[in-house]
């Protein structure tokens, strides 16, 4: 018995052996580019333009940064997409919840759930396009304004999708007794649906996060005034289609010895650290969440 076990943990000792290594070098490779990313962020243009910097700066300087963020439109831009990030994270949730609760009911509690269903799915298949959303965000008066950047996406249908799942996990028999002791659908889901969802309502809070944070597209067609633009658009304008009149003689001077890549490579590492600052404190409800949300109960 003794030596039947023994020849079969020797191929589970392989495998798990086989299985640490094979994640490591995937780790790996995930993480070198953005090792990288940061060499040639903090490296100077010399060193850069010759290629001579890998895995570790060289010619160490922080000049990129403070070309970034030494600029008054930065800090502007960073106000810009705080705000729209918090706000537009609210805005999701709250919608998010008020749709998926009702359509987590079966038929004989919502009469028309799958029409309605439907109604909010076919958006993930067919979009009005980008001329339409324009010409309606324009006329409703949302143009140049924090709330263009936040209204048309308020129900990201996927989110939806997942909170949807993960309220028909929760026993009916929750909701029942609530009912039964007299409180209102609303109550039943502040107070039985919401903290038993933690896990999924986190995730979606960060992909929410991640998706406003990280947008740079419709600030660039719906907003005009140029503080008022979030982060992400305002440093894609700085490589591309940089404001020269509010340069001062020490910004070009400090322009001329950093290199496009070094730009482009701490525009990278500002646009992703907040992001990467967040993550941690929701890590623990990520996985959780997804898995649950993801399996109809």
């Amino acid at each position: 018995m003794n030596a039947k076990l023994s020849n079969r943990s020797v191929p589970r000792r392989i495998f798990n052996v086989f299985n640490i290594i094979l994640m490591l070098l995937l780790a790996l490779l995930c993480i070198a580019p953005f090792i990288h990313v940061i060499a040639v962020s903090f490296s100077n243009k010399a060193m850069v333009s010759a290629g001579y910097v890998s895995f570790w700066p060289r010619g160490l300087t922080a000049s990129a940064y403070q070309f970034l963020l030494t600029r008054t439109a930065f800090w502007n831009a960073l106000k810009v997409s705080f705000l729209r990030t918090v706000l537009g994270t609210c805005v999701n949730l709250f919608l998010i919840l008020l749709t998926a609760y009702p359509l987590s009911k079966d038929g004989s509690k919502l009469t028309g759930r799958t029409a309605y269903t439907w109604y909010f799915f076919i958006t993930m298949l067919v979009s009005g396009g980008m001329i339409p959303n324009y010409l309606l965000v324009t006329r409703l008066g949302l143009r140049d304004s924090i709330w263009s950047l936040i209204l048309p996406g308020a129900l990201p249908i996927f989110n939806l999708v997942l909170m949807l799942n993960f309220f028909r996990t929760v026993p009916e028999e929750l909701e029942d007794a609530a009912l039964i002791d007299g409180a209102s659908h609303l109550r039943t889901l502040l107070q039985i649906y919401v903290p038993v969802s933690k896990p999924a309502i986190a995730t979606i809070a960060l992909f929410c996060m991640v998706n406003h944070w990280n947008a740079w597209f419709d600030g660039m067609i719906y907003i005009n005034t140029p503080s008022k633009v979030p982060l992400q658009t305002y440093l894609r304008n700085v490589i591309l289609n940089m404001d020269m009149s509010e340069m001062t003689g020490d910004d070009w001077m400090l322009l001329q010895t950093l290199s496009d890549q070094s730009l482009r490579c701490a525009q990278i590492i500002i646009a992703v650290l907040p992001i990467l600052c967040v993550y941690p404190f929701l890590q623990r409800y990520f996985v959780s969440g997804i898995v649950l949300g993801s399996v109809k109960g």
